[in-house]
Parts: C-alpha cells; structure tokens; sequence
C-alpha cells in the first residue's frame, strides 16, 4: 500500500535542558519514515532548499520525492521543550508546495507553516482518495519575534476522514473547548483523534475510545504526534479497524517516548509498536458522547 504525504521538511534546533540538538525534521520526515517501518510506500510532496541532504532520510529509505528542490532555504525552527511543554520560533520558511496527482492508498496532509494553501488543500479533497489531515501548520501564526502562537482559522473540512487535533487545535478550529468542540468537529469529519498529553481517545459515530499511555519520564517529544498520527493512517488503510488503529498509534507512540532518543531516531521498529498495541487493544475504555 502506499501513502501520499503533504508537507514541508525542517530543520530544527531542538533545546533541552542546556543542550542543544539539530536535526532534520517535520512531518515529512517523522510521517515518511514511520510510513515506511510500517510497511508503506511513501509518495512525498515536500519542498527542501540545497542545505538539506535528502540521501540519508529518502534515499536510503526509498521513499520517493515529488518536486521537492526548493528555490528556498529549508523550513527551519527553534524549539524549547520543558517536559510535555514546548516553545516554538520560525527561522525560516520554504517555498509553498504545489498539488500533486499522488498515487497513493490515502493521502495525509500535515503543514507545518502555511505551506499547503487552502487552494491545493482543496484539490486534495478532491481527489477521491481518503484524506488524513493534522491542522496545525492552517492555524501557525508568528508574532513579532517570530515566536509561533495559534489563531482561530476557519478550515473547511469537507471531505476529510480522518482528523487529528489537541486541545489548542479544537479550540482554534471550533472557538469552543473540549468535548463540546470535539463533538462540532464530528459532525464534520468522520474520526477525530484528540490527544491531551498521556490521554488519548478516538471519535467515532457517537462513541468515545481511550486509552492513556504510561507515565514515562519525558525527553524529546518533537515528532511523537507524526509517529502516532500516521500510524493510526497506514493502520485503518490497511485494516480497516478502527479500535486497532488506535491501539496501533499509541502503541507506536509510547515506543517513541520510551526510545529516550533525539529526532529521528526516536521513530519506533514494527516489532516494538506491535508489542504495545496489543496491550493497549486490550485495555481500550469507551463511552457514549
């Protein structure tokens, strides 16, 4: 099966503690690399400048690049992470990406700073193919240290099957909070994910699934959403079952954080993301909404 991505490529300076990481990253990176420990194709539409080397990420892991040399340096960030908190700077930003006729399964579209227009985004829809969408780079803002902060953006989500939100995503999406934006978000997407640090859950035709992921000690969360978003895709493409999915995701999820690893490293094996998803399958608690 083969998975078609939307988005753009990083570079991100990643302080934790007194240390400093760099290290390439974004949803093209974290989502392609996870795709393809799962078994996937990768299609990517992605834009990188001529400081990013490609070879060691795409080559190695066949995965192929659609008009992705940019007349741009890389997308670039800061990010401070304290525990499960983070801040985050834009340094700099990529050319915007073009629609791409994607063969693919299903297609994710995951911004990470405007770089999908609303225009591409809607032939997207448009293709007929099941659409997986992150939010987060429509509802990007910078302010005037270019620090990064959420906006309320309406998003026509017709068309979407799959969304993945967080509290701040619900709230700037809807103007409503918790289970009441949530629920406004069903009515117009068929399965909303909404992750709130360990607590994970799963929307879906008037029932709530959960399951809470263990409390680890926390390093690097940069990319944990990618892991767990993706892996939720290429699981309900391929098995077409909502409750693995989900454990699936966290699963891959909580292999990530256990990792103790900086970047993409931290992108878990098959094998590790398996052993947890079968607890997890297990212990899945749900409820009427």
């Amino acid at each position: 099966m083969k998975l078609g991505i939307y988005s753009h490529c990083t570079i991100d300076e990643i302080k934790i503690g007194d240390n400093t990481y760099e290290t390439p990253g974004g949803p093209a990176c974290y989502c392609s690399l996870t795709a393809r420990k799962l078994g996937f194709d990768v299609a990517l539409a992605t834009k990188f400048g001529s400081e990013f080397d490609p070879s060691g990420i795409f080559e190695k892991n066949k995965i192929t690049l659609l008009n992705a040399e940019g007349s741009k340096p890389t997308t670039r960030f800061v990010l401070e992470i304290n525990h499960d908190e983070r801040s985050l700077w834009l340094k700099n930003m990529c050319d915007e990406l073009d629609f791409q006729d994607v063969s693919a399964d299903g297609i994710l579209v995951s911004p990470v700073f405007d770089e999908v227009s609303k225009e591409t985004f809607e032939k997207i829809k448009k293709t007929g193919k099941p659409v997986f969408l992150d939010p987060q780079g429509f509802l990007r803002r910078i302010d005037s240290n270019n620090q990064v902060f959420f906006e309320r953006t309406e998003l026509d989500l017709t068309n979407v099957s799959v969304l993945k939100s967080d509290p701040n995503e619900v709230l700037h999406l809807t103007g409503q909070q918790g289970l009441d934006g949530v629920k406004t978000l069903q009515k117009k997407v068929e399965h909303v994910l909404f992750t709130n640090k360990r607590d994970v859950s799963l929307f879906y035709k008037g029932k709530q699934y959960s399951i809470s992921l263990p409390n680890v000690s926390i390093h690097d969360t940069v990319g944990v959403g990618d892991i767990f978003t993706t892996t939720f895709c290429c699981t309900l493409l391929k098995e077409r079952d909502i409750l693995w999915a989900l454990s699936f995701a966290g699963g891959a999820a909580q292999a990530a954080l256990e990792s103790k690893q900086i970047g993409l490293n931290k992108v878990p094996m098959k094998g590790a993301t398996e052993s947890n998803a079968s607890y997890f399958y297990n212990i899945i608690k749900f409820r009427d909404v």
